[in-house]
């Protein structure tokens, strides 16, 4: 069932959208070389403490882990595209490294993504993360409007994909948010415009591209049961916002 939101409560997902930009803030800040991703975790799970905040990552297990999410973050390093555990791997010059972080505060859910990289960046890196940014602004600014369906964001989506001839994992998309991290109604990454659910003011969407540089749609996932890694070993980008469809457009809900 899809919960239209009031816009009060909308502005109460805004203040837990602010928690999950200033977490992320503080993870990209503690990046550098031969930084442990477990210290991302550290310098994110300090901002949610202080800001009065519950992560719905750590201790989430839907139905395709074998465990509970041990992190307040998401941390998928160059081949990783999404789901990494931050653990004692030490970053390394050159790294491109995506982390997602959500908040809950006071009932109401936040959920984000960035990309970037670690020292020296690779030119192809910063062309992915850039398409990647493209798939998320035409996904959210072009098409999360009153009027338009689910199906014209995954169709901008992936229109951006498809001309920087990058891959993404099909069975991943994004998601509606609100009392929950994960809601109805489901954004697929690929889709045919004028079809699925319609936009309509309060209504509240993650919408989060995964762009595989390899071109393929096809992945793996680790043997910790979370960590999807690209079938070719090419690197990827994970980016993404909880937005408001809005009378006045969309209305990004994750910035600081």
């Amino acid at each position: 069932m899809v919960e239209i939101k009031t816009d009060t409560a909308l502005e109460s997902m805004r203040e837990a959208g602010r928690v999950v930009a200033h977490a992320l803030a503080a993870a990209r800040a503690a990046a550098a070389v031969r930084v442990r991703l477990r210290e991302l975790d550290e310098a994110a799970r300090t901002v949610l403490t202080e800001a009065g905040a519950r992560s719905p990552f750590l201790g989430y297990q839907p139905s395709f882990a074998p465990i509970p999410f041990p992190a307040v973050i998401c941390a998928s390093v160059n081949d990783a595209v999404a789901h990494g555990i931050p653990d004692d791997y030490r970053l390394r010059d050159g790294d491109l490294v995506s982390i997602g972080c959500g908040a809950e505060l006071d009932g109401w859910t936040g959920d984000a993504a960035i990309s970037f990289t670690v020292g020296t960046p690779r030119p192809a890196d910063l062309e992915l993360i850039a398409a990647t940014q493209q798939a998320l602004d035409a996904g959210n600014i072009a098409a999360a409007t009153t009027g338009h369906r689910i199906g014209d964001i995954s169709h901008a989506i992936s229109t951006v994909a498809r001309k920087a001839d990058c891959g993404m994992p099909a069975d991943f998309g994004g998601h509606g948010i609100g009392r929950q991290m994960h809601e109805d109604p489901h954004v697929p990454n690929h889709g045919r415009p004028g079809r699925g659910f319609p936009l309509r003011h309060g209504l509240a969407l993650a919408i989060e591209p995964m762009l595989m540089a390899g071109g393929r749609n096809d992945y793996y996932t680790d043997p910790d049961g979370w960590t999807l890694r690209t079938i070719d070993g090419s690197r990827a980008a994970h980016i993404e916002h909880t937005i408001a469809i809005t009378e006045d457009g969309p209305r990004i809900l994750t910035l600081p």
